[in-house]
């Protein structure tokens, strides 16, 4: 009996390229990478696992160090989402870049992201507050940054900011 595969090939891209193309994309951008933060608790900021790279939640923080707080459907807009969920996608893009020794050209895709927002009950803009994430990832990675996605409303956050931004890397 034959097995069918489900699957679709794609073909592999330089590498070498990539990096050069993330790196110069970054600065192409205008974007300053934060300096990737430590963890607050009794976690890990990332975790490798074969060749998955794990980045724990990045919570919305300004270019000046302070977080951007706010319930989204009250004190803030979809806007003012859209912009901190890329601020997550930074410190997301900045974890990462630690835990590849500063290497970008180790992501070969990202998987996935899952997106807190801070929300009324009557919110119902969650996936147009994380498209502020995605887009800046694959702003980044092109076609490699593409993933699957979550976008979930909570009614609260932790220090009260309006998003937290988590993510899943396959590594080379």
């Amino acid at each position: 009996m034959r097995k069918e595969k489900n699957t679709i090939k794609v073909k592999k891209k330089n590498v070498r390229k990539n990096n050069m193309n993330h790196e110069q994309k970054i600065k192409d951008l205008n974007l300053i990478l934060p300096k990737a933060a430590d963890p607050i608790g009794s976690y890990l900021a990332t975790k490798k696992v074969g060749n998955l790279l794990y980045i724990s939640g990045q919570i919305s923080i300004d270019e000046s160090g302070n977080l951007i707080k706010g319930k989204l459907g009250k004190e803030l807009t979809t806007d003012d989402g859209y912009k901190a969920a890329k601020r997550c996608a930074l410190n997301i893009v900045a974890q990462a870049k630690k835990a590849c020794s500063d290497d970008l050209s180790k992501i070969k895709s990202c998987i996935k992201i899952t997106g807190f927002v801070n929300s009324t009950d009557e919110f119902i803009e969650q996936p147009k507050v994380i498209n502020g994430a995605s887009d800046l990832i694959t702003s980044i990675f092109g076609d490699v940054g593409m993933h699957t996605r979550a976008a979930v409303s909570t009614n609260s956050l932790p220090l009260g900011v309006s998003v937290e931004v988590d993510a899943i890397f396959e590594l080379n």
